[in-house]
């Protein structure tokens, strides 16, 4: 009977621990999302304490920062030479930079040799643009009588400030020193032929095509004194 009463009160409880693993495991939440929550939470706290990944430059570049990418296409040579094309910027023209700009020379222009009374021993060349676009008188000019074999020099002294510039139809001067006033100097000659070189972007450099002034039937005296001014805007400027 004891056996029997035993054997009853372990089936029971047998009966009860299967009923309740049964509840535990039927239920959608409970102890084991309790659990989740908890192994989360310090997942969450690592992720945020750990250093942001560095990136490489290729990506850096591609954000907007300095890498290559966000260099774009920069050269030294050529932003000079987009400085040097014009005062505005990239992009913009200026009919007096260097790349835009018209020389004057004996193909856009008409040139007179004229001698005058005061100073004396002077000529007065006068070069009138005659051209569409303005043209820019560069240096000064350089002279050749006849055959002469040696180039007159500057005079210094006249050198402007700023490059002569002659809109259509306008004009710029250079006075000539034909001799010296005093009878000092050398190798006296009669020219009867005047060429007029005009020079470019650089001193010295060919500036086109030369012009050919009439001169007087009696021709023009000169010296080893022969010096011409640089081109002026003013008529006076280059006489005096």
């Amino acid at each position: 009977m004891r056996i029997f009463r035993h054997a009853r009160l372990l089936a029971a409880t047998g009966v009860a621990l299967s009923a309740l693993a049964l509840t535990a495991c039927q239920s959608g939440s409970g102890t084991r999302d309790e659990g989740a929550a908890q192994s989360g939470s310090p997942s969450a706290t690592k992720d945020v304490s750990k250093p942001a990944p560095e990136k490489s430059p290729q990506q850096t570049g591609m954000n907007g920062g300095s890498g290559q990418a966000s260099g774009g296409s920069a050269d030294p040579v050529k932003s000079a030479q987009n400085g040097l094309g014009g005062k505005t910027g990239q992009g913009a023209k200026d009919d007096d930079g260097p790349q835009d700009l018209t020389i004057c020379n004996g193909s856009n222009t008409r040139t007179t040799a004229q001698p005058v009374s005061r100073p004396l021993n002077h000529m007065l060349l006068t070069v009138t643009n005659t051209g569409s676009k303005r043209c820019a008188l560069m240096y000064y000019p350089v002279l050749r009588f006849d055959e002469m074999q040696w180039v007159p020099q500057a005079i210094e002294d006249t050198q402007p400030q700023a490059v002569t510039m002659l809109e259509p139809g306008g004009s710029g001067y250079a006075g000539v020193l034909l001799s010296a006033a005093d009878g000092s100097g050398t190798g006296a000659d009669t020219g009867h032929k005047l060429v007029v070189g005009f020079q470019g972007r650089t001193p010295n450099s060919d500036g086109g095509p030369a012009a050919v002034p009439g001169l007087p039937a009696k021709g023009v005296h000169y010296d080893s004194a022969l010096s011409v001014t640089y081109w002026q805007t003013d008529m006076e400027d280059a006489l005096n």
